[in-house]
């Protein structure tokens, strides 16, 4: 098969998805293609919160008016995805007393509204902060939900006339002399082909954008940075808290929905899918949390993940030997064409997701500049298509629709209150595309609670199986595939409640269901004499 468009963007996550609602509303035609499903990369593995900028203040102020820029931006635009947490930057006595004024004077710098409190105005607003605060400043950070986002910009593309492919891998770039013409794709999950020429391609492929632009015979490289976070299971706190200190390891903590969020880390890698968490990190971002947040490593940490961070210096403007948080955080939109001599091929990488709807408006700008179109961005001028109001994900919203009769049907997964009409429908919105679990986690929040799909998954797996006309092979493949994910988020987790947790679950999945009779055993489970041990 054989597709024409004028841009070929590809790159399912923040910014790819918001690239192509802004060609889209220029009256390009548009095709997104994204290897796996929306916000599977770096944009669905992140920590949840919306930066003023206050974390970038000092050292690159750039990056922190980006922030703060699209910070209201994004409010105004996307409502539905943003939860007005408000921010907190507080000190400790082990933080430098010498940072607060140059913080301060940088957010000044950078357009960032901060406010001073006293330790005791922090802790009436968050009581369970340290007692022995030094330090405390009020700033506009929030939360946003990544799914939501991106979910939200994709749709408001295809309403434009644009198209989206999920699970279609990029397999070569097509170049006719000295100008990209198009790429083919393959469909991951049938292995079909298909050639889709464009007028010019935009590279958003995050943490493989190098891999990308090797396609066609150029060098972009990226340097790839891993950060691991832990999900308690939570909220300890209804407001982003930040270390009053230079960014490093374990100093933020964000109430994303029904939990809070600890990182990060900054982990030099090989690797754009190097998601390994190592036990150090989860050993430092609880002591780290911990030292803000008194008794917070004692609570119930549910999963822990990791996410690659694309980061990206130009060699020719910053030669130097800077990695991981010593490089700026803001992004890099590459024309190949006065770079490289080659034509036809954009490369947008670096930046935040909060800065995501900047960077596509700058790589459509240069997009727009090579086929030679004038229509300027609108994406800052109206809302997208979808709830004006927040919707943030709170249990106590699902369970008074439930007491009330707003949510009928069995509940499928009690720990996020999923009911059965609400995963019919989203498994009918697929139409007659296969249904990973997985995009049903990302789209319900199915399996994210504390049991981590111990009690849903295989209900589910039925359901889709019933829906799709799957196999049983297939079903159990899926179903196999979707628990071992959860096993190994859990794992770096297994003390306490979690080991238990753990324990339960593999009864249910091994002695009960036999799954590991049924296929390849998941490599990261436990055995039970192990788990026995441990819990002793």
């Amino acid at each position: 098969m054989t597709t024409t468009v004028d841009v070929l963007v590809i790159g399912g996550g923040a910014t790819g998805a918001a690239a192509a609602y802004d060609a889209a509303r220029r009256g390009l035609r548009v095709l997104l293609v994204e290897q796996g499903d929306l916000t599977t990369g770096t944009s669905g593995r992140y920590h949840g919160l919306l930066h003023s900028g206050g974390r970038y203040a000092v050292r690159d102020t750039e990056t922190a008016r980006e922030c703060i820029d699209e910070n209201t931006i994004l409010r105004r635009i996307a409502p539905f995805a943003i939860e007005d947490t408000g921010g907190l930057f507080v000190a400790t006595p082990d933080d430098p007393p010498d940072f607060a004024p140059r913080w301060v004077a940088g957010c000044a710098q950078a357009g960032i509204r901060t406010e001073a409190l006293t330790p005791q105005q922090a802790r009436a607003q968050e009581p369970g902060l340290a007692p022995d605060l030094a330090a405390a400043y009020r700033v506009p950070d929030g939360t946003c939900d990544s799914f939501d986002l991106i979910h939200a910009f994709a749709g408001a593309a295809r309403a434009l006339g644009g198209d989206v492919l999920t699970y279609h891998r990029v397999t070569a770039l097509l170049r006719e002399g000295n100008t990209v013409v198009g790429a083919r794709l393959a469909d991951v999950r049938s292995g079909a082909e298909q050639t889709v020429h464009a007028a010019c391609v935009l590279n958003a492929g995050g943490a493989w954008a190098g891999e990308v632009a090797q396609l066609a015979g150029l060098d972009v490289r990226v340097l790839f940075d891993r950060g691991a976070m832990i999900a308690m299971n939570m909220r300890w706190t209804n407001t982003v808290i930040n270390r009053l200190r230079s960014p490093s390891d374990g100093d933020i903590l964000v109430p994303v929905g029904t939990v809070c969020v600890l990182g990060t880390t900054s982990v030099h890698t090989d690797f754009p899918g190097d998601t390994r968490i190592e036990p150090w990190e989860i050993s430092r971002i609880l002591a780290e949390a911990d030292a803000v947040m008194p008794g917070i490593r004692q609570g119930r940490a549910l999963r822990a993940w990791a996410g690659v961070r694309p980061l990206y210096e130009p060699p020719e403007a910053h030669p130097s030997e800077a990695a991981g948080r010593a490089l700026k955080r803001t992004f890099s939109v590459i024309d190949h064409a006065q770079r490289d001599g080659v034509r036809g091929l954009i490369t947008v990488t670096g930046g935040k997701l909060t800065t995501c709807r900047l960077m596509a408006e700058q790589a459509i700008d240069a997009v727009c500049a090579q086929v030679g179109i004038t229509a300027r961005c609108t994406t800052a001028d109206e809302p997208l298509p979808g709830p004006q109001k927040p919707r943030h994900h709170q249990l106590q919203d699902r369970l008074r629709k439930l007491e009330h009769g707003e949510m009928p049907g069995d509940l499928i997964c009690e720990c996020e209150m999923v009911t059965r009409p609400q995963l019919d429908a989203a498994i009918a919105a697929y139409g007659d595309q296969p249904v990973a679990l997985d995009d049903l986690r990302r789209d319900l929040r199915l399996g994210m609670g504390p049991c981590q799909a111990g009690f849903c998954g295989y209900r589910a797996a039925a359901i889709v199986q019933q829906a799709q006309g799957r196999t049983s092979a297939e079903t159990t493949d899926a179903f196999a595939a979707f628990v071992d994910e959860r096993f190994k988020g859990v794992r770096p987790l297994l003390w306490g409640h979690q080991l238990r947790q753990l324990y339960l679950d593999e009864l249910i999945y091994r002695r009960t269901l036999g799954l590991d009779q049924l296929t390849a055993p998941p490599e990261t489970a436990i055995t039970e004499e192990a788990a026995d041990v441990q819990l002793d």
